[in-house]
């Protein structure tokens, strides 16, 4: 039975939800909107929260933005958002006071050692954990001028020492991210930190793209990190609607059986076997079965060659061939033609759903317990 062996590492909290340790990969992502555009922030992050996104990053690069900040962080008091700040270190104390879930900083871009205490000092007693962002695109000129190239150790060093600062201050309330926009500088740099020290790690490959090519860049460069037990939050940075990057990211995890949130559609790439227009039959399911958030496993495959060992495995599957037949828990169903194909299966998944959540209901109720947060996520 394949099966990934994750890192050790220390769990921190960020809002509601645990990250490190035995806690579920958190799927994060980041608003575009102007920050001091209240309602458009406040509307994007709703969004990406009905999609799935665990954790928010908001960037606040301005006093007004870090005003702002506060009236949205009263709009969506249930999400955990991350403020994402640069350089002038009296936004992180404006922001600490403000709700924050998380601060993103660099240490060594904040300034003079008593500023890095200031902001330190306010996270300790909010409770905010910090997460520092190393980027090959911004490394400092010193070791740019050491190692003559942005590289894997270049970024472990500067790694290193942010962290070194913050636990100069008595600050171990942290998580890490080396990203790089190659896949391979990425790779290298988060597995040579991850043998050296036990914080937890925000994976991304930074700008990764566009819509296709970066979910691509990401799935390689994340998977690989993945299968390797490293990882603790992931974001998939897109050229695209946020919302996006949260699919993406779950599909990868998904992927691995490292998350599991919502129908995972098994389907076939179509040839001249198929009995129904699988392409479009697929693209029409998915679109429609967006709001599931139940892991639920359903294949559609156009001919009886696979499609009747992919059903039996599923817990909705179907195969065509003449009428088209529909299994139920590995159990054939019924039979459904072409016309109406689309519209019974997703009633069946629905109804699937309603059955599977009426029993887990019933279940709850006999043994008097409800859902935890971790439990929720491990959806």
């Amino acid at each position: 039975m394949w099966g990934i062996h994750r890192r050790k590492t220390r769990q921190i909290q960020v809002g509601s939800v645990p990250v490190g340790g035995d806690a579920p990969i958190a799927v994060q992502t980041m608003t575009n909107t102007d920050t001091c555009d209240v309602d458009a922030t406040v509307g994007q992050i709703q969004q990406v929260a009905n999609a799935g996104a665990d954790i928010v990053r908001v960037s606040v690069p301005t006093k007004e933005a870090g005003e702002a900040f506060g009236r949205i962080r009263e709009q969506v008091p249930d999400v955990a958002l991350i403020a994402d700040i640069h350089y002038d270190y009296r936004i992180a104390l404006q922001v600490a006071d403000l709700g924050v879930d998380c601060l993103r900083i660099n240490p060594g871009n904040i300034g003079k050692r008593e500023r890095v205490a200031a902001v330190v000092d306010a996270a300790k007693h909010n409770g905010v954990p910090i997460r520092v962002g190393v980027n090959a695109g911004s490394l400092e000129k010193r070791l740019l001028e050491k190692y003559s190239e942005p590289n894997a150790d270049a970024m472990v060093e500067s790694a290193q020492r942010h962290l070194e600062i913050l636990e100069s201050h008595g600050f171990y309330d942290t998580k890490i991210s080396l990203k790089a926009s190659d896949v391979f500088l990425a790779v290298e740099a988060y597995r040579k930190l991850a043998t050296q020290v036990d914080y937890p790690f925000h994976l991304g490959i930074t700008e990764a793209g566009s819509l296709r090519m970066g979910t691509v860049r990401s799935s390689v460069g994340l998977g690989m990190l993945l299968a390797d037990g490293i990882g603790d939050t992931l974001r998939v940075s897109l050229a695209a609607d946020p919302v996006e990057e949260v699919k993406v990211g779950f599909d990868i995890l998904k992927s691995l059986h490292l998350r599991h949130r919502g129908v995972n559609i098994i389907a076939c790439p179509s040839c001249s076997r198929q009995e129904f227009n699988v392409i479009d039959s697929v693209n029409e399911l998915e679109a429609r079965l967006e709001d599931v958030n139940e892991n639920l496993n359903v294949s559609i495959i156009g001919c009886v060659v696979n499609g009747v060992g992919e059903a039996k495995e599923a817990d909705v599957g179907v195969t065509g061939g003449g009428q088209n037949l529909v299994y139920i828990d590995g159990e054939p169903d019924y039979k459904v033609d072409n016309e109406s194909l689309v519209d019974r299966v997703e009633r069946t998944v629905r109804d699937y759903v309603a059955r599977k959540k009426a029993a887990e209901e019933a279940e709850d109720d006999e043994t008097g317990e409800g859902p935890t947060a971790t439990s929720a996520m491990e959806q």
